[in-house]
């Protein structure tokens, strides 16, 4: 090719033509790949440093499909725990049907006192007195007869005398004589006896319903041939007046209230009893409610709560202590103090008698024993279920979550154990649990307790939860910064590359025509040698 010679004109527009194709070309590759910068050999600098962006971004988006499946794995443990929560609920349903159960006991244990007829609801203490008293009222006096006498009934005559050969009183009630009750005075006239005023031809039945109504609560008796005098629960009654003599009775005595009662027969002692079932060793006093002793039945069952023990009065004063519900399977602990040790105190003959179990009720229980166990198997066998790719946060798997290219960001969730045992919860025996209301609420508490550790557990998965999924959407959206950043230094403006094509296909049919016109000079050489 170097023999070949051609002229100035024809070389300079030759030139230009293959530069315009050169340029041509780079930009139809342009056009055809959307960039301007292919090669390192286009621009190093944008090249490089768009690559290494999207290098960036192509590893950030590597590690979302392992941030998705956190997501995943996250979202399988929480649906464990909702579960599990409803199973735990289920149990405590159970628990509660055998609170509301018979319980297993056809009898509880108990010790009782001796009978005591005085003896009430609100004084427990009872008081010196003879076969005649009332119950819940202190003994006045009692009235035998006089010598020479016989025995007062609710026939004698007021005006009655002692030498009658009939009932009569020791001595006639004149219209002189005189009775106060309480301070109210009853008087005596012949006849035509008016509001507090009694006629002396009257009988004792009637002098008896005239105190009474004055009292409005004393209680005065005619039994046994005398007269039996009582205050009411709530006052005093005193009485006076020339007729007590005439009746038998004292003037001047005051009977005390069952509220202002002077010492009884449990004033003063003690009633120790030892734990019973999960509860509190008792300690009693009785005394008149101060200074902690105890003197209603209220103070006495307050005492007694702790110990899982219910005290009861009858209406003969007897005083029984027996279980709660709650310990319907224990024998009430020793019984101690000198309420039991003293000769003659309520409680010294009294033994401690041991529940009786009732077939019936214990079946219906082992029932809901068995009913309760089934339910933490369930629990155990989906925390076992709740996996996602080989990773179970309800048994015990770590969670590992990678958030950028260097591994420096990342996120450990620990798992926890969540099956049955994991959870506190531990299986029931039939014939020893749910005998009672307190295995029954032992049980309530421990799944009360299972229920918190749930929700807890439930609340941490959502805060990790929220924050792989915060870091989920921060890696999208940083792979599309580096990726738009990366377009920007590379990618051409193909309006501008499609402008540039038409030009210089423009500029190379130009660039032929003037290389044709520059070979005519050759081609009319050539004619002249044809």
């Amino acid at each position: 090719m170097s023999g070949i010679v051609l002229s100035a004109s024809v070389r300079q527009n030759l030139l230009s033509l293959q530069s315009t194709a050169d340029l041509l070309s780079t930009t139809q590759s342009r056009l055809s790949t959307g960039k301007k910068v292919n090669t390192a050999l286009d621009n190093p600098t944008n090249f490089f440093t768009a690559q290494g962006l999207d290098n960036r971004a192509s590893d950030i988006n590597n590690l979302l499909d392992g941030i998705g499946n956190g997501v995943q794995v996250l979202q399988a443990a929480n649906t464990g725990i909702t579960s599990i929560q409803k199973l735990v609920d289920s149990a405590k349903s159970v628990a509660n049907q055998a609170l509301q159960a018979s319980v297993g006991y056809s009898a509880k244990s108990s010790f009782s006192g001796t009978a005591d007829s005085t003896a009430s609801a609100d004084d427990l203490r009872g008081f010196a007195r003879t076969s005649s008293a009332v119950v819940g009222v202190q003994i006045f006096n009692d009235n035998t007869t006089t010598p020479g006498a016989t025995s007062i009934t609710g026939a004698t005559k007021l005006s009655g005398t002692a030498a009658a050969a009939s009932d009569n009183l020791a001595s006639n009630v004149t219209t002189s004589d005189t009775l106060t009750v309480n301070g109210t005075a009853i008087t005596f006239v012949a006849s035509g006896a008016t509001g507090n005023q009694l006629n002396v031809t009257d009988d004792v039945s009637t002098l008896v319903a005239k105190i009474n109504s004055i009292t409005g609560g004393a209680s005065v008796a005619v039994s046994g041939g005398k007269l039996t005098l009582n205050t009411g629960t709530t006052s005093d009654l005193t009485l006076g007046g020339t007729v007590l003599a005439k009746v038998g009775l004292t003037a001047g005595t005051t009977a005390r209230g069952i509220n202002n009662a002077a010492a009884g027969i449990l004033d003063g002692k003690t009633l120790t009893i030892g734990a019973t079932g999960n509860g509190t060793a008792t300690s009693i006093t009785f005394g008149d409610g101060t200074g902690g002793t105890v003197k209603s039945l209220n103070d006495l069952n307050n005492k007694l709560a702790s110990n899982n023990l219910l005290a009861s009065i009858d209406s003969t004063g007897k005083i029984t202590i027996s279980t709660t519900n709650d310990a319907a399977s224990s024998t009430i602990g020793a019984i101690g103090g000198t309420a039991v040790s003293t000769a003659g105190s309520p409680f010294a003959s009294s033994t401690v008698s041991a529940p009786v179990q009732d077939p019936a009720a214990l079946s219906i229980r082992a029932n809901l024993v068995s009913q309760y166990n089934n339910i933490l198997d369930q629990i155990t066998s989906t925390s076992q279920d709740a996996s996602y790719n080989g990773v179970n946060l309800l048994n015990g798997d770590q969670l590992k979550l990678t958030f950028n290219e260097t591994g420096k960001s990342t996120l450990n969730i620990q798992g926890v154990t969540f099956n049955s045992v994991g959870l506190g919860l531990s299986k029931l025996t039939a014939g020893t649990d749910f005998l009672d209301n307190s295995s029954a609420s032992k049980a309530i508490s421990t799944l009360n307790s299972a229920s918190s550790t749930l929700r807890t557990q439930a609340s941490t998965l959502g805060s990790n939860l929220s924050i792989v999924q915060i870091r989920q959407d921060f890696s999208k959206n940083l792979i599309n910064v580096l990726q738009t950043g990366s377009s920007n230094l590379t990618l051409a403006d193909t309006n501008e590359e499609a402008a540039n094509s038409q030009a210089l296909s423009t500029r190379q049919s130009i660039a032929v025509s003037a290389l044709a016109l520059a070979n005519q000079s050759q081609q009319s050489v050539l004619q002249l040698l044809r």
